[in-house]
């Protein structure tokens, strides 16, 4: 699909994002008639955020995208007037539901919950319902943040999170029984912010969990992952553990692991699509300059995610991507706009892939400390996390391998299958894009190009 002008060398080509304006949450990953439907947050007037419709793309491979028609229009007068912000999509017996947040113009953060039906079977038109479902949060809670339903099956039965944040400051995920799903019951806290585990892994800076998305694993457990809000978007967390409780809807959650779902600076709200044997995951990168040139924000690659036996997190490209994949590698050099790279380390190492000057933008590789280093010092801009050097671990070896996938100024780094950095990194004038390796690496590459489905 045409994503951008070709004259910009830092909007992506290849990942999903609309032509032009505002792009946010990527909503309702679904599969219907052996298609991928991807909707998200989208503002067809302007690259900012506002006037928040959804718009959709489809694909029947992962790699090769096509643009449809905004599904989801605020409707005046209705429950989401001032925005149809995030939810998910569910095949609620044989038609395609999108579960969503209807916000108001004067809206303090509490959402409604909303339907709408596909009313075509390329879900390319929708109905809403006039009416949420979920009128406004639990009462007795004294909730002041409420949105993003997500929908799932436990035990045979339909339940839903839903993100919250209350008064004094504590982040939770709400539970609600929604077996059918024109009504719903609150059904408690699945889980909140003084959680032990989920305090050790994501500390207490964040007032609301945002985009609940919930998978299943191998064992039989699950993944709870949650965008943590402070106020503004800060970063995103897993907690691998188990559902609790009674199968009509008092569930809880028992967490065992945490972490940070990414460790990069650019990746907030992910939407997972569970499939019979794997979980893909979607997150949004926003942008991390001034100026978008006429677009702003792109969905990441899928990855597919699942655990380790101890608990921690699996990560890894969708095998679909290798569709974009030129038929000749690319060997040390020039490289260009987007390429996928796969690094092979035996010993102490550094991967370059872009320089001015003195600056280099380097992956470092030690596999017998178990080290990968991103330094991204010479491409500094302001934020809570700063520019300096990214460390990340990993269980020391005779060898180490990372996966670089860049699309643009899109830069996804996956370490060793067990976690990602995703970063924003904007070619200036006088910037060179060159692969350079010093030490004992093997690099592989390959330009992406558009698929050709036979």
């Amino acid at each position: 699909m045409s994503l951008a002008a070709p004259q910009d060398p830092n909007a992506p080509r290849f990942r999903v994002r609309p032509p032009a304006n505002w792009i946010n949450d990527p909503n309702g990953p679904f599969r219907w008639r052996d298609r991928y439907h991807l909707f998200y947050q989208y503002n067809p007037a302007a690259p900012v955020h506002a006037n928040i419709h959804w718009g959709h793309a489809s694909s029947p491979d992962l790699a090769h995208w096509e643009h449809h028609p905004v599904a989801l229009t605020p409707t005046p007068g209705g429950p989401d007037e001032g925005g149809c912000w995030s939810g998910c999509v569910v095949d609620d017996d044989g038609t395609p539901t999108a579960v969503y947040t209807g916000i108001g113009h004067g809206h303090t953060g509490l959402g409604t919950v909303c339907l709408a039906r596909a009313a075509d079977p390329l879900l390319l038109r929708w109905q809403p319902v006039p009416t949420p479902v979920v009128g406004a949060p639990p009462e007795g809670l004294d909730v002041v943040m409420f949105r993003d339903p997500f929908v799932f099956r436990h035990a045979g039965r339909r339940h839903a999170l839903v993100g919250a944040g209350h008064a004094d400051g504590t982040p939770s995920v709400l539970v609600y029984d929604c077996d059918d799903l024109t009504d719903w019951r609150f059904a408690g806290v699945l889980l909140d912010g003084t959680d032990p585990v989920a305090s050790d892994a994501f500390g207490d800076k964040a007032v609301g969990w945002e985009c609940p998305q919930l998978y299943r694993t191998a064992d039989g457990g699950h993944v709870l992952v949650v965008s943590l809000w402070d106020g503004d978007p800060c970063s995103t967390g897993y907690l691998t553990g188990r559902l609790v409780g009674d199968t009509g809807g008092g569930l809880g959650f028992e967490a065992a692991v945490g972490g940070r779902l990414d460790h990069g600076r650019d990746f907030y709200a992910p939407a997972v699509l569970q499939e019979e044997d794997r979980a893909l995951l979607w997150g949004w990168s926003w942008e991390a300059r001034e100026t978008a040139e006429g677009w702003a924000g792109v969905l990441t690659a899928p990855r597919v995610v699942g655990t380790r036996p101890d608990g921690s997190l699996r990560v890894s490209p969708a095998p679909e991507l290798d569709l974009l994949r030129a038929p000749v590698p690319l060997g040390a050099g020039p490289l260009p706009v987007s390429y996928d790279l796969e690094i092979t380390a035996h010993g102490r190492a550094t991967v370059t892939l872009l320089r001015s000057g003195d600056s280099r933008l380097t992956i470092g590789l030690d596999p017998r400390q178990g080290t990968v280093t991103l330094d991204r010092t010479g491409w500094p801009r302001a934020g809570r996390e700063g520019s300096a050097p990214l460390a990340l671990g990993t269980p020391p070896g005779a060898r180490l391998t990372v996966r670089v996938l860049v699309d643009g100024s899109l830069l996804e780094l996956f370490v060793a299958d067990r976690a990602t950095v995703t970063e924003r990194v904007y070619q200036r004038p006088g910037d060179v894009r060159e692969l350079m390796v010093e030490g004992d690496a093997e690099v592989t590459g390959w330009e992406l190009v558009p698929p050709t489905n036979g």
